[in-house]
């Protein structure tokens, strides 16, 4: 098996060192150190390439949480700082892990095992399926004690929180039997849903309006009126999807 090959993003020079080593000796390559997040994403459009990163949260300019926004989704993120009062909020934006410091090998075998493990973690979702016609688009959701289908082109977005995805329609929300936006993606492979955010995932049929925001993102008017705000990253596909230049 080769060596997962990782970023280390950390202002503090001391705790960047020893992250690094201890990662080193677990076996880890570490492709590159950096000083911010600012740096990190200069770096990745470089071409820079990794299987995952260790991101600290408070750092000078953009925090991790607002960095990792503007990651792709596919690439794992494992926030390793001082403040424990950001982990609901990290995983709320699908980190892989939350380390906080002072950190130490068994704690980061540990994270190494997430990572790991998430690339074959994606299960096919529960959409219903036919022998003719692949995945069809309804979904269960709960009601009460039991379930009702939801019809995927009623929705306009889901949205992960914690360890539940959300099915949002006719403005209020659906408990669904999915963990994670990925396995979503997975069971609805061919609806183009774009990633508006980390935790967000919107269908651009129900967009109704968009606007610029500063930075090169915009905001995704919904049909149920709600206002999505789409990061840099997925800005571009989604006005590919709807045909704005």
């Amino acid at each position: 098996m080769s060596a997962i090959r990782i970023a280390v993003v950390d202002d503090e020079p001391l705790a960047r060192e020893r992250l690094s080593r201890l990662l080193t000796e677990l076996g880890v390559e570490v492709a590159v150190e950096l000083e911010d997040g600012t740096d990190l994403l200069q770096w990745l459009r470089s071409d820079g390439k990794v299987d995952a990163l260790f991101l600290d949260i408070n750092m000078p300019g953009a925090t991790g949480l607002e960095i990792m926004a503007e990651l792709p989704p596919s690439l794992p993120v494992v926030f390793v700082t001082a403040h424990a009062d950001y982990a609901v909020r990290a995983f709320d934006s699908e980190a892989v892990d939350y380390v906080v410091k002072p950190v130490f090998k068994d704690r980061l075998e540990r994270a190494l095992t997430r990572i790991r493990s998430r690339g074959s973690a994606v299960k096919e979702g529960p959409g219903i399926r036919s022998a003719s016609q692949g995945v069809q688009p309804r979904f269960p959701v709960r009601a009460g004690d039991g379930h009702v289908f939801l019809d995927l082109r009623k929705v306009t977005h889901f949205e992960i929180d914690v360890d539940t995805v959300w099915a949002w329609c006719g403005g209020n929300k659906f408990k669904t039997p999915w963990g994670a936006l990925a396995e979503v993606e997975s069971a609805f492979q061919e609806a183009c849903l774009v990633r508006a955010q980390r935790h967000i995932l919107l269908r651009p049929e129900m967009v109704t309006g968009v606007r610029p925001l500063p930075g090169g993102r915009c905001s995704a008017r919904m049909g149920d009126g709600v206002d999505i705000p789409v990061s840099r990253s997925a800005t571009p596909r989604l006005k590919e999807l709807l045909h704005l230049r």
